[in-house]
């Protein structure tokens, strides 16, 4: 996802209410995020989908490597050794 640009993706209701197709094409257009301000106070943002939906596969897996950090600390973990011949194991069946 490309960065805020404060000067241009900071937008108050009002103004978003009155252009919401052209934010809207704006937000796919440049990739970025626009953040929506309610009584000058940052209230929701606009995201494109296609960024959404990479943002969301980024942290599943940051979820993912936290379980797994967590299941190695409780000594879950398998020895690469052991779990190589394990693949190995099952490829060559």
């Amino acid at each position: 996802m490309v960065r805020l640009n404060l000067d241009e993706d900071v937008k108050p209701l009002s103004e978003f209410r009155a252009s919401v197709a052209s934010c809207i094409r704006r937000t796919r257009q440049t990739r970025r995020p626009l953040v929506i301000t309610h009584h000058g106070k940052s209230a929701a943002v606009l995201l494109g989908v296609s960024e959404y939906e990479g943002m969301m596969q980024k942290m599943e897996l940051l979820e993912d490597i936290r379980q797994a950090e967590i299941q190695l600390a409780q000594g879950a973990g398998v020895p690469h050794a052991a779990a190589l011949k394990q693949v190995l194991a099952k490829v060559r069946r």
